[in-house]
């Protein structure tokens, strides 16, 4: 398998207050193409901001982030977006859909601005809400879906632009069990389908044992990864 996400002697050190803290201390790993892995750890242990850099949301201190052969580092603010746009899926713990658009107009947006056809959109997004069991909803907005339904909304949406990279940050955190268990088994035959490399920041077991690699995290560096999990 081709390594696709790689980080090399990674430091996020932050001086706000005149003491230095180092959110990342030296991180170095490599994740292969088609992964489900789950970074977990403690609140402040680094994990959200690991994640944020190998998604070219957040700068490294020092280091190199290398995502899809390409290093995010040397990339400008408007180079960063562009690729993001066309290799990242996000999803994230607060949903962060359009509330006055529906369902599939939140999964649609991202392919618009790409430049798709209104014919493939429209066809991509019933598509992708099918098939985590929103058909019958493509046309409800936020406001009328559940928690659960709008998370589902969030990873059709996070799929649509066809990314390599699936980046979850807390995906599961505002969901009940049975919701939980519903994505995380949606999610899985997606990786599997859409052979798109999922990698889960999350403190949540239910994350964990799903997962096919677990890293732990803990004041910003690894301590223990598990490939076999």
């Amino acid at each position: 398998m081709e390594t696709v996400i790689k980080v090399e002697k990674l430091y996020k050190i932050y001086n706000e207050t005149g003491v230095e803290v180092k959110a990342i201390n030296g991180i170095d790993l490599e994740i292969k193409e088609g992964e489900f892995t789950a970074i977990v750890g403690p609140s402040g242990s680094g994990k959200t901001t690991l994640l944020n850099m190998i998604g070219g949301l957040d700068n490294p201190t020092s280091g190199i982030v290398e995502v899809g052969g390409v290093l995010l580092n040397e990339m400008s603010s408007s180079q960063l977006i562009d690729f993001r746009k066309n290799n990242i899926g996000f999803i994230f713990q607060s949903y962060n859909l359009i509330p006055v658009l529906t369902a599939k107009e939140n999964v649609e947006f991202v392919m618009q601005l790409q430049g798709r056809s209104k014919k493939e959109c429209s066809q991509r997004a019933i598509e992708l809400l099918e098939a985590v069991g929103l058909g019958d909803r493509i046309n409800s907005r936020p406001a009328k879906l559940s928690g659960g339904q709008q998370q589902r909304v969030a990873v059709a949406r996070a799929l649509a632009s066809n990314p390599r990279f699936i980046l979850a940050d807390e995906p599961t955190a505002n969901l009940d069990s049975k919701s939980t268990e519903n994505l995380l088994d949606i999610m899985l035959k997606l990786n599997q389908k859409e052979k798109a490399t999922f990698v889960f920041s999350s403190h949540d077991q239910r994350v964990v044992n799903k997962a096919r690699r677990v890293i732990v995290v803990e004041d910003g560096k690894i301590i223990n990864d598990d490939a076999n999990n």
